[in-house]
This record gives C-alpha cells, sequence and structure tokens, in this order.
C-alpha cells in the first residue's frame, strides 16, 4: 500500500464511522482530512510523515506544543495514582491544587471553582449560577441575560442562547431562551474621527440604556474580554471593561467574563481582564487551561456568589453536577501547565515572541485588500477584503492551499489569523511569516479565491 493510499484508506475510514464537528460532511468528498499520526512541539504529522504547522494551536487550546515532555511526565505520574473518582462528597489533591492556584492568579477576587468538561458548559454554569444567585437573594425578576453582537460562547442550548453569530444559531433558534444583544465595542467599527476608546464608550453606552430600560431584569452580562474570536478576532480596548463593571455594579447586574479562549495568557496577561484592572463576578476558563491535554473547563467566582448558595436547605444549593467533574488527570495537566507559565516566565517571553510575530507578518499590509491589521497578545489577526463570491470561499481556499505549505490555518471568514502555541523560536516565525505570506499570495493571485 503506498503512502497516498494509505491517507486515503484513513480518510475513508473516519467518513463511514465519524461525524466531525462543525462540518459539512460531504465537502470531504473534494477538502481531505487529514489523518494525524502524532505531534511534536509545533508540528502534527500525518500517516505519511507529512509535517503541518499548528498555527492555531489545534483550536487554540495547545499552549506549549504537542507531546510536551513536563505535561507528559505529570500525566505519567498521576496515572500511577488516581484516575478518576466522583467530586461529590469526595475530594483530590490536584483539584484542591489547581483550585487555591488560580484563586491565587486572582489574587483571591475569585476564591472558588467549579469543573466541568468544556467551555460551553462552563458558560452553562455561569449562566444558572447567575440566575440562582438572584433568586436565592429574593430578587426573582433577575432573568435576563445580555451579550455582544457577534458573540460566541458555545453551542449548547444556555451558551447558544447568547451566542449572536448566525450559522451557529439560526437552526435552533426556537429551542433558546431569548437574550438580549448589543453593540459591540469592537474596534473595527470606529466612525471617521473616533477613536478604539470612544468606541468603547458608545458601546458601553449602548449597554447601559438597556440596563437603565429593563432595569430589576437583567441578571448578567456576558462578554469575551478583549478578543471576539470566533465572530473574526474583534478587538476592543480594556476601558470597555472598566465601564461595564462599573455600570454592573451600579445596577447590580453580574458580570461574566467568557475567557474559554482569551485566557491563560492569550492576550498578553494570564486573565485578559487583568488588562482592564477589573474582575468580573464569573470566569470561565477553558481551552488552554490543561495544555491542551485533556477535555476540562471551570467557572471562577466570589465569595459573595458563593455564599448566595451556603445553606442548610438543598434547594438553594447550587444544582449542577458532570460525571467527570475535577477530573485528576485533567487537573494535573492544568498544574504542569501552571508550572511552565512560572518556571519559564512565559508571559515575559511571549511580548518578545508577539512582536517577532508581528514583525514576520508585516509584509502582508503591502497588499491593499489586507486591512485592519491587528494584535493583542498571542493572537494576530487581519481582514482580506474580496467579492461577496470570492469572500464565500476564502477560508476553505486558504485552508487547503496551507496544507500544500506546511500550514495549519483555518481563517473565519474573511478575517485572516494566527494563535500559535507558546513555544516559537526564531526559526518557527520566519517560517510561519513567509509561508503565511506565500499562502495567501497563492490564493488571491492563483484565482483560487
Amino acid at each position: 500500500m503506498t503512502a497516498l493510499s494509505s491517507n486515503d484508506a484513513w480518510m475513508q475510514r473516519s467518513l463511514r464511522s465519524v461525524w466531525h464537528p462543525c462540518t459539512q460532511m460531504q465537502h470531504h468528498e473534494t477538502v481531505p482530512l487529514i489523518p494525524v499520526s502524532h505531534g511534536r512541539g509545533v508540528w502534527l504529522y500525518d500517516q505519511q510523515g507529512q509535517r503541518y504547522f499548528d498555527a492555531i494551536s489545534s483550536w487554540w487550546v495547545n499552549l506549549f506544543g504537542h507531546a510536551n515532555p513536563r505535561i507528559n511526565a505529570a500525566l505519567k505520574d498521576q496515572l500511577d495514582q488516581l484516575e478518576h473518582a466522583m467530586l461529590a462528597g469526595f475530594t483530590h489533591e490536584p483539584v484542591v491544587k489547581l483550585s487555591e492556584k488560580l484563586s491565587s492568579l486572582t489574587q483571591g477576587h475569585l476564591g472558588h471553582c467549579f469543573y466541568a468538561s468544556d467551555g460551553a458548559s462552563a458558560v452553562e454554569i455561569a449562566l444558572k449560577m447567575s440566575f440562582h444567585a438572584w433568586r436565592n437573594a429574593d430578587l426573582t425578576h433577575k432573568q435576563e441575560f445580555v451579550c455582544l453582537q457577534g458573540s460566541y460562547h458555545g453551542e449548547t442550548l444556555g451558551a447558544l442562547a447568547v451566542t449572536d453569530v448566525a450559522i451557529f444559531k439560526d437552526a435552533y433558534g426556537p429551542l433558546l431562551r431569548q437574550t438580549h444583544v448589543v453593540m459591540s465595542p469592537d474596534a473595527r467599527q470606529a466612525l471617521p474621527g473616533e477613536t478604539a476608546q470612544d468606541v468603547a464608550r458608545r458601546a458601553a453606552k449602548a449597554l447601559e440604556d438597556l440596563i437603565v430600560a429593563r432595569e430589576g431584569k437583567i441578571a448578567a452580562f456576558i462578554v469575551e474580554p478583549l478578543v471576539q474570536c470566533a465572530t473574526g478576532m474583534a478587538m476592543h480596548e480594556p476601558l470597555y471593561l472598566q465601564l461595564v463593571r462599573e455600570m454592573c455594579d451600579r445596577h447590580q447586574v453580574h458580570f461574566i467574563a467568557d475567557e474559554i479562549a482569551v485566557g491563560c495568557g492569550r492576550t498578553g496577561s494570564f486573565f485578559a481582564c487583568e488588562q482592564a484592572g477589573i474582575w468580573p463576578d464569573f470566569l470561565c476558563l477553558s481551552k488552554g487551561i490543561s495544555g491542551g491535554y485533556l477535555p476540562l473547563s471551570l467557572v471562577m467566582t466570589r465569595d459573595s456568589i458563593y455564599q448566595a448558595f451556603y445553606d442548610t436547605d438543598v434547594r438553594r444549593g447550587f444544582l449542577h453536577s458532570h460525571s467527570y467533574t475535577g477530573n485528576p488527570l485533567a487537573c494535573r495537566a492544568a498544574l504542569a501547565t501552571l508550572q511552565i507559565f512560572e518556571e519559564d516566565d512565559v508571559l515575559v517571553k511571549n511580548q518578545a515572541r508577539a512582536q517577532a510575530l508581528s514583525d514576520a507578518l508585516a509584509p502582508l499590509g503591502d497588499d491593499e485588500r489586507v486591512t485592519q491589521v491587528r494584535q493583542r497578545g498571542m493572537i494576530w489577526a487581519c481582514d482580506v477584503q474580496l467579492p461577496a463570491d470570492k469572500a464565500a470561499t476564502f477560508s476553505r481556499q486558504f485552508f487547503t492551499t496551507g496544507l500544500q505549505h506546511e500550514l495549519l490555518l483555518r481563517p473565519i471568514g474573511t478575517t485572516l489569523y494566527l494563535m500559535p502555541p507558546y513555544v516559537l523560536d526564531d526559526e518557527h516565525i520566519a517560517f510561519l511569516g513567509e509561508r503565511v505570506q506565500t499562502v495567501l499570495k497563492d490564493v488571491l493571485q492563483g484565482g483560487k479565491a
């Protein structure tokens, strides 16, 4: 069997048995699946040994490279101790240490962690906690939620209700609870003469107008701090978070920070909210918290929220559970991930990596079709201006052409972005700069988009 036929065989077996996520399966009649064999550092390898630079950290989860030796060692050690135990009525060292460590990273502002397995579940938990906390406080009319235009918070029904991306939401609209959608502080919306801070103020005013109009009805506002990722890496000023924190305090509205994608150092600080000098009432983490190894998510909250549930009456307790809550292996992977942050001074070194990445990609701006070049920490993005017919195929064409150049990138519509692992060296950055330029040129000038 040739290498090519081996790859094809794996693809056919997968198509017969696996229903892939966020995928129109028919597309794989022309866009081949990549049968991944193994990973090392920034690279993924297929069954033939062909390598692909994982420039999006495998959907934003892989922080320190594939098969990281330190995370591997921690998991191997944990396997010989405890693989799992229910967290109802029991506890264990990894979940306690992880909770304490995360709390310390917030300087104790968010001292209680509730665990789940995925980001959407964390959002569900935060929404339910907010609603239930207000009910326990006898503020039973506070049942409404607010999200931003273009927001994405997950695809379970509660999370989807506070998502404003049509392709994810429209099909399931009849199943969803109605929520309020307000203006995004996306800096790309600046009017002539406006700054990004002006946009932030205008968006904050729109939110407060709604809260005032629905006084006593709003339970919580949810936002991805600094970067709305799935809507095309829409970036906003920290000022917006400061204004929102103040108005939530004034009007008794919970502030939910969805840091599932933007947390764990992705925006330059460990928590994105730190750049605004504020802390939310609920902070959701997932994706990178386990280094991309195992499913893990959690919601961090304040002691005042925790105390709202602390009672002899079980009905006043938080009524939510997951079978794999606080899984020891996932928590141990997270502890190893946090240890790497400390030992390698990652946040400081990422400042240099981010600048080098920006410099390497700067030539893209020479093409007039490349607009809105922007960066926040280890997230780099730009928009590509194309006619409607070509815009519709840009993402898929860039992805397939990128694979031919050893590059894994998945643009969001016509937004090209990079979210690479935090292990880039000068050679990696030079490779990315050269290959991204080559692929974009091939797609734009080769008649493929």
